[in-house]
Order: structure tokens, then C-alpha cells, then sequence
């Protein structure tokens, strides 16, 4: 991927500046995608699976509604103090990436209220290829996209598509109804991510979201392993 220029010197985003973490402090994963992707329905399924052995809270994004949020109450994923939402009011692009203000205030009432915690999954509102989140805002970035909006999406890129730590192809379970086929997907996504993992899952046949736990798993023990 050619570089680009920030401040007239070359850029990639392999070399994306990651958050300074002080020791101790929770993991933040960023989670985003298009709308009907399957944000929430991911974030509920790796709460269900972590909070019998980890302290974990969400922060949602919502543009005037706290819908996010309020799905996950409703399915008690996790107990209500340890959810909560900003309302962005606008494009979700301007709260996770451009002033990420209202969110570390929100992450700083999370902690507050919930100490210690070991995760914090951040749920962008619903946005297009181009959501990324600041690195002052999250550790690490999960981006989902899914099968019904046709196998041509990862070879579109986009910042979420291509730089994401992990891209997440939800909804496997519809590709034939919508003929989408996944070895293609599998393979562009390859391509535009030059070595970035991609898990291809469908929470109708694996709730649990397995790869994608197993991914979380890895960033939580790697932070672990540098706090310790």
C-alpha cells in the first residue's frame, strides 16, 4: 500500500500509532461497520462469553437514539451500570475519530462506576468503509462487515476494510440466499489487508463467535504479558 503524507513526510498504516496504555488499565476494542452489520449482535455474544471471568463494560454510539445500548440491557448481557451510550448527534465518524471527547468522558464514568476493568468493547454507531476509530480512543479495532451487501465488499477497502486489526465477515449463514460467495470475500480480504487475520463467522451457527473470541483472547493476554 503506498504511503500517503502527513505534514508532507510519508505515511502508511502499518505503522499506525498505537494508544499509550498505563499499566493495569482495561483493554479498549474498538468495534465498527455499516449499519446491519452486526455490531451489537457481536458485542452481546463476546460479553455473554467473558463476564464470568473478566470485568467487562460497553460504551455504545448511537446518532439521537440509545438503541445500542438499550438491546443490550434488554438481553442483560451484562449488568446495566456497566452499559452506557453517547449520542453523537452526528455523522459517528466526528465521536470516535475526529473529537473523541464525549467517549473518554463516558469511558472515564465506566471505569469510575466499575473498577477494576479489565475490557472495554466500544461500539461505533453504524457508519460506511471509511469508519475508523482514533488511536487516542481504542487499543486495537475490530471491523464487521457482512454478506448480504454482496461479495464485492472487501475488495473495496476503505480505512475499516483494509487497516482494521481484524475484519469480521458476519452473516456467513446467508451467502447462498444472496449469492455471495465467501471464497471470494476470504480472498480480496487477504489481499487488500496484506496479512491482517480476517474471521468469516455467522452467529446463527456459532453464537459464541468462536474466532472472534479466540482473537479478543490473544489481544487481552498480549496486554498481559506487556503489563505484568
Amino acid at each position: 500500500m503506498p504511503p500517503h503524507l502527513i505534514d508532507g513526510e510519508p505515511h502508511t498504516h502499518h505503522d499506525r500509532p498505537r494508544r499509550e496504555r498505563v499499566a493495569g488499565e482495561a483493554l479498549r476494542i474498538g468495534i465498527g461497520g455499516p449499519v446491519g452489520s452486526g455490531k451489537t449482535a457481536l458485542v452481546a455474544a463476546l460479553c455473554r462469553q467473558l463476564r464470568e471471568e473478566l470485568s467487562v463494560a460497553v460504551l455504545t454510539n448511537d446518532i439521537y437514539t440509545t438503541e445500542d445500548a438499550d438491546f443490550l440491557r434488554r438481553n442483560a448481557v451484562l449488568p446495566d451500570e456497566r452499559i452506557t451510550a453517547v449520542q453523537t448527534g452526528g455523522c459517528p465518524h466526528t465521536a470516535i475519530r475526529d473529537d473523541i471527547t464525549a467517549n473518554l468522558d463516558a469511558i472515564d464514568d465506566l471505569v469510575a462506576a466499575n473498577p477494576p476493568l479489565d475490557l472495554i468493547l466500544v461500539e461505533s454507531g453504524g457508519d460506511n468503509l471509511t469508519a475508523t476509530f482514533s488511536t487516542g480512543l481504542i487499543d486495537v479495532q475490530i471491523f464487521v462487515i457482512d454478506v448480504a451487501g454482496g461479495d464485492k465488499v472487501p475488495r473495496k477497502g476503505g480505512p475499516g476494510v483494509t487497516f482494521s486489526d481484524l475484519l469480521v465477515v458476519n452473516k456467513t449463514d446467508l451467502a447462498p440466499l444472496v449469492g455471495a460467495d465467501l471464497g471470494v470475500m476470504a480472498g480480496d480480504a487477504a489481499r487488500v489487508r496484506e496479512g491482517r487475520p480476517t474471521a468469516l463467522i455467522s452467529l446463527t451457527d456459532d453464537p459464541a463467535a468462536s474466532d472472534v473470541l479466540a482473537w479478543v483472547r490473544t489481544q487481552l493476554a498480549e496486554v498481559a504479558g506487556v503489563t505484568t
